[in-house]
Formats: C-alpha cells, structure tokens, sequence
C-alpha cells in the first residue's frame, strides 16, 4: 500500500464518531480536544452525523452523607432514578468544551454507561454502523507502545485490536496518527516514514529521510543512494499495516524489526565493503554489487510484506468469526435467562393458581357451613316468633289493666283515618285526635309497612299498661288489629312545638318552665323506681313531653324503653349488646361507645332538656355555649330573649346543675332521687311564690290603673272631668286635646290636682309586692296564669 498526497481525501463517512473524556477544570482533556478538533477540520465536512461518544462508569450504588455507599438494589426505585439522572445530567457537561471546538456545526452527544469504555465504543460502533471513530492519545511514544508491547489494555490498544473492518479508527496523539482506514490521509505517511526514520539508526551510520531519498556518510565521503532509497512506498505500506494490527500477533513486530534489521546491516556490510574496494576495484563496480543487494532486498522486503498482509486479513477473519461467535453465545445465554425468568413466572403463577383453588373450596365450605347455620336460625326463629305470637295473643285476650277497642271504634272515631283529624306524623306512623267515650284521646296508629316497630308497640302496651303517674301519659286502650294505641289527648302539644315557636302559643313564663323541669324529674324518678325492673326511657326529648290543658307536663311516648334486671354500677364500664336507641344530641355519650343502659342515662338527656327551656335553642352545641356564658358571667345573654324577667341566680343555678347532668361519664352525674329532685323543687316552689304573688298584682283595684296607659300609676293627679290619670299620661293628653278621655265631653279646665289618698294607697300595695320574694310579672303575661295552671 502506497503513501497519498496531503491533498488527497478519503471518501466521506456517514457517521463519524469522536470519544472524548473530561479534563480539569471543565476544559476537557487536551487529547481528546486535539482529537475532536482534528476530526472537525478532516473529517467533519463530509460526514452526516458527527456524535461525541463520552463512557460514564456504570452506576451499582449510591454514596451516603457518611461516606459510605449502599447498592441500587438496596433502595428505592424513585430514588435511583433521580440519582442515575443527576448523574448523567453532571457527566453531559462534559461535552461543553468539545462543543465549542465545533464553533457552529451541527453536533450530537451521546452518553455510554459502562464499566469498560473499550467495550462500550466497540458494541457502538458495531450496533449503529459508524464509518469512523477518533480517539485522542496524550503519550508522545503511542505508536512506538502500539507496535511493540506484547499485551496492551488502554482502551486505544483495545479499540484498534477489535475493530470491524467497516469502521476506520484514527487514533491522534500530539505528534503522530495511527489508523486503520484503507486509504489513510496524508498524515499517516508522514508519520509512517518518522517512525521507520527512527529505526534505521546503526552505530555510527545513520539513514535520515531527505525529501524522498537516503544520503549517507562513510569515512567522509558522501554517496548519493537516491536510487538506492527512492522507492520507499513499500516501508510506509509496512508501517501502516503494523499500525491497523499491532497486537494480533506476538512475533510479528519482532520479526519485521528482525528482518528490516538484517537487511539493513547487509547495506552496511556492503557499504563497507564498497569502501574497502575503492582502492582496488573501480567505483562501477561497487556501485553495480550496491545495486544487486539493494534489489535482492526490495525483493525480500516485498515478500514479507505481502506475507504480513495475508497474515492480517486471516487474523481479521478469525477476529469476525469469532465476534460473531459471542455475538451467538450472549444471544442464546440471553435465551436462557428469559427460559428461566418465564418457568419462574410459570411456577409463580401456578402456585397462585393452587392457593386461589384453595381458597374458593374454603369459601365455598364456609358458604355451605353459613347456609346450614342460616336455616337453623330462622327456624329457631320462627319458633320464637309463633311462642310470642300465642303470649301476645293471650296477653290481649286476658290483659284487663287497659280496654280493647275493636277496628271499627278506631275508624269511626278516627273517621276511616281522615286527615282532617290528623295532628302529627312519626317514624312509627300518624297520630289523630277524636273522641272515644265521650272524651277526647290520641289515638297513634302503627304503620303497616313499619313491622320493625312491631316490638316497639307491644312493649310500649306492656309497659304504659302497669303504669300510673300524674306525670306520665296515660294509656287509655289499644287495638292490637290496627296497630294502635289510645292514650289521653294533650292539648297543648309537646313540649319541643313550643320552645321551637312552631306553636302558636305565647312564650312559657319563668316560672312555668321551672315547674316542667321538676314534674319531668319526677316522672323519671318514677320510671326508675318501679318494681320489680327499673325502667330505662332511651327516648326522652322535648317531642317526647306533653303539656295538658293547664300546661301540667308528663312523658310520653316510651316505645323505646327497657326493662333493666341487672343495672351497671355508674363506676364500672360494661360493654352490652342492647341495640342502640333513642334521637341525637339526646343519647348518652357513654351509651353510644358502650352499648350499656342506666338509669342515668335518661339523666344526661333530662339536662339537654332543661338547658332548652333556658335557651330555647336547638341542643346542638348548647353544652359548649352555656360552660363558656357561666365561666365569663354573661348567662343572660343566652338565655330566651322572649323572657324578659328571668331570675338570675336561679337560673344558673339551673344551668349548673343541667351541665353536671350532662357529663360524658355517668360516674360524674349527680344522683336524681338525692341531687337533682331537692334542687328542682326548691325553684319550683319559688316558682309558685312568685305565681302567687302575681295573682295578688292581678286582683289589684280596678281604680289603681290609670284609664289611658291601662298599667297601675305612679302619680296619679284628678283631672276637670273627675277621673284619676298618670300625671305624664294626662297632661300630655290635655296639651293636645280638649275633651276627657272617658266621659269625651269637653272639659272645663286644664287643671290638674294630685290625688294623695289615692297615691298613699297604691305605695302601701305595692310595699306589700316588694316584700314578698320574686318579681313582677308583666301583666299580660300573668293574667293568664293562676294556682299555677292556665285558664283558658
């Protein structure tokens, strides 16, 4: 192979690739600048793609704060992909200096991640087909290492030893360049023909490179040999070929340095000899002897070198076969590994399968087990359900403690249940109001498609049936047909239409209020002492508390009461199984966690109630209101503003008590026999001293008032017209009219005299008001009211 021109260019490659590193100080290492910037002056303008190609290391753990590193397996997956890609954000500035080298040409990165950087390139190349790859070497003395170690492992070495024959490879040092490509640049020669220059030095005789010709020096004289040496092709050929394969074999270096070197000496010896026979012979005839060894040895050379060309493409071919071979070893390793992670998969999968089968053959003997136990209970059930049905039965046909009514008196009565006798409506159905025997009753019917409050209806007849009390309502009789019972009628409705002011009645008084708290307390009082079982109402709220014609209050409405056999210590929490019962905001917080009944748990909802007839308020809330007004003194803000002459200390010594009844622990409630009952009946006989003391202010003399303002005077002055008047009330009338306010004659005067018997009079009765406990009552209010019962 022969040296080209520097002119002289090789054909354009469709990819070229550059593998560059990173250097201090962020400017890239000066090899592989000198490398990209060659490759960007020789073999950029004619290629498609130019890719810079840097090898990160392989990334197998992550360094800690401590100094330690902990494997990728060990963590995270989102962790390891933020490490991995800050890493590779780091390592692409590498490619910054090699870019400005380029100055403006279109140029692409790419980043390889391994662990062997000669690998890395070569699997590159061979995968996307690069025409040339440019390596950067920083050792002056590359070529001389190339060419005469035996085993080389720096990644140029590697590179050039496993190249395919496809891709050219140029490697650039600071002064030489050393490639494979079958027509190499101009360079290459110049650099072929240094190297051999190097060589050809023996002892004192040295051959230097002239242009295209050898001179020599011997005993002072000086030969020309150009046509000697003028044919130097074949040595630069020679060196280009040991360059392209410089590890492929052992002796090869050595024998052409061998051969070259012995040929080499036999110029000498001739040169020699030439020298010696100067004297004897003529210089045609050394000149010719010159001549036949310089020819013999072209010849030798020429054969060596073919020789060696032979060798190279037999190595190359053995090279391919075998990258061909791994190629095939990975691929059916690769095969085997995917064989193994499906039989897994397969085993996994089949394990899955088993465990499911077993499951559903569990499931379906649990389903089976669960069927059987089913049918057992509902016949059980029944059994339970036709026993009651002839208890209940017996219960309504020998039961004399309450009268029967048959279907036809309840519609009759009812009037086949018109809506016009209608006066409210529940979850357990409608509730009319008619007469029956004369007398006006309530009569609340079951709802047919309600026949879970079946339970409900027979233990509200059981239970109202044994019970008497002025304070609970009276069950007056039932029709098991119907589904309805016949209780006394309450006029004035419940308690809850009223504090809600869905009633059209006047706001309750003070003192009325407190008489309901205490004969509700009374009523409980009596639920929870009756024998042999206390009874538990669950259920007591304001829409539960009737108020009769004279506003006499009593409990209604206990279809949700329980008969307790065996109460609960207050200072011992149990966990029953009664069915939770009753309205929000009105049950016992400790009854909702626990699911156990007591007696005091009918207590916490009676101080609820009493906190409304304070309020007026819905209860949601109403604990927190009232514990903050008594702890900043300001209960008279929430009390009910439609009351304006509340007594202040017995009302919050009301709202103290109602607060302790409605503690979240039943331990912490007063007792309502010993605590609550003295305390209630202290303010309601206050209550009833107060009634009485209005009922004196209602009876004063009809003269005590004046006839304008219609209130009891103050300053009561005669007027021209004989009549008494409130001096403010009078003279402002006679300002602006001229006729008496009674008799609506003209009047003579416009005189007015003070009536001191008549004043002396009114400030005796009320001295006597004042010195009774309590307050006056407005009189529109009290005049409703006598003997503590409303008159209609």
């Amino acid at each position: 192979m022969s040296g080209v021109d520097s002119d002289h260019t090789l054909p354009p490659p469709l990819t070229v690739a550059v593998a560059v590193k990173g250097g201090g100080g962020g400017r890239g290492g000066k090899a592989s600048r000198r490398a990209v910037r060659w490759a960007a002056e020789k073999l950029f303008p004619g290629a498609e793609r130019f890719v810079l190609i840097h090898v990160m290391p392989r990334i197998t753990s992550i360094p800690t704060p401590s100094g330690d590193t902990i494997p990728i397996e060990q963590l995270d997956a989102h962790v390891v992909e933020m490490y991995m890609k800050d890493t590779k954000l780091a390592f692409q500035k590498v490619f910054i200096p090699f870019k400005k080298l380029c100055k403006r040409k279109k140029v692409e990165t790419l980043l390889l991640e391994s662990d062997n950087p000669a690998s890395a390139l070569l699997k590159y190349v061979t995968d996307s087909g690069v025409r040339s790859l440019v390596l950067g070497s920083c050792s002056s003395s590359f070529i001389r290492r190339i060419l005469w170690k035996r085993k080389d492992s720096t990644v140029p070495s590697v590179v050039l030893k496993n190249a395919p024959e496809a891709c050219s490879i140029y490697i650039v040092s600071r002064r030489r360049l050393i490639t494979t490509s079958a027509t190499p640049l101009s360079t290459g020669e110049n650099i072929s023909r240094s190297w051999w220059c190097s060589r050809i030095r023996r002892g004192s005789r040295v051959y230097k490179l002239n242009g295209s010709h050898y001179s020599s020096s011997v005993d002072g004289g000086v030969t020309d040999t150009a046509s000697y040496v003028s044919d130097l092709s074949h040595l630069g050929s020679i060196a280009i070929t040991e360059q392209r394969y410089p590890n492929h074999s052992d002796s090869l270096p050595e024998r052409n340095d061998q051969h070259l070197g012995n040929g080499i000496l036999d110029i000498e010896a001739a040169t020699e000899c030439s020298s010696v026979a100067s004297a004897n012979t003529k210089q045609s005839d050394v000149q010719a002897e010159v001549e036949k060894l310089r020819l013999e040895l072209m010849d030798t050379v020429g054969m060596y070198n073919r020789a060696c060309e032979d060798l190279v493409n037999a190595r190359n071919k053995v090279q391919f076969l075998s990258y061909e071979c791994l190629e095939e070893t990975r691929q059916v390793n690769a095969a085997k590994q995917r064989e193994e992670a499906y039989k897994k998969m397969a085993a996994e999968e089949n394990r899955k399968y088993l465990e499911t089968l077993k499951e559903i053959e569990m499931a379906r003997n649990k389903l089976t087990k669960e069927a059987y136990e089913r049918q057992i209970a509902e016949l059980k059930a029944l059994k339970e359900s036709m026993e009651k049905k002839k208890i209940v039965d017996a219960l309504f046909s020998n039961d004399r403690r309450y009268k029967r009514y048959t279907r036809d008196e309840i519609e009759i009565a009812t009037e086949s249940f018109s809506e016009t006798k209608m006066i409210g409506e529940g979850s357990y159905g409608k509730v009319y109001r008619c007469d029956l025997d004369k007398i006006p009753v309530a009569i609340k019917v079951l709802r047919s498609d309600a026949a879970e409050k079946k339970e409900e209806f027979l233990t509200e007849i059981e239970v109202f049936s044994q019970l008497r009390h002025p304070h609970i309502v009276l069950l007056l009789g039932a029709c098991p047909e119907t589904g309805c019972l016949v209780y006394e009628y309450m006029e004035n409705g419940s308690l809850e239409d009223i504090l809600s002011h869905q009633s059209s009645r006047d706001p309750l008084p003070w003192f009325v209020r407190f008489r309901i708290a205490f004969e509700v307390a009374c009523g409980l009082a009596f639920l929870h002492n009756s024998k042999p079982n206390p009874i538990i109402h669950r259920d007591l709220k304001p829409g539960n508390i009737f108020l009769d014609r004279n506003y006499v209050s009593k409990i209604g409405d206990v279809g949700l009461a329980k008969l307790v056999s065996d109460v609960a210590p207050d200072g011992i929490t149990e966990y029953g199984d009664s069915v939770i019962a009753g309205t929000l905001y009105y049950m016992d917080p400790e009854y909702q966690r626990t699911g156990t009944v007591r007696p005091k748990s009918d207590l916490y909802a009676f101080g609820i109630i009493v906190l409304q007839l304070l309020a007026a308020q819905h209860p949601n809330g109403l604990l927190l209101k009232f514990e903050n007004a008594l702890s900043n003194d300001s209960l008279l803000d929430i009390l009910d503003k439609s009351i304006p002459d509340w007594p202040l200390a017995e009302a919050e010594e009301l709202a103290q008590m109602a607060l302790k009844c409605s503690s979240l622990r039943c331990r912490d409630r007063p007792d309502l026999e010993t605590e609550v009952l003295p305390l209630l009946k202290k303010l309601a006989d206050m209550a009833d001293a107060t009634l009485r003391l209005q009922r004196t202010s209602i009876h004063a003399p009809n003269h005590y008032f004046c006839p304008i303002l219609q209130e009891v005077m103050e300053d009561p002055y005669i007027a021209a017209d004989g009549f008494t008047y409130e001096h403010r009330a009078i003279k402002a009338w006679v300002e602006r009219h001229s006729l008496s306010p009674v008799t609506k004659l003209r009047l003579q005067h416009k005189v007015l005299i003070q009536n001191h018997t008549l004043c002396s009079a009114i400030q005796d009765w009320r001295s006597r008001i004042t010195s009774s406990p309590g307050q006056e009552m407005p009189r529109d209010q009290s005049a409703k009211f006598t003997n503590g019962r409303l008159l209609e």
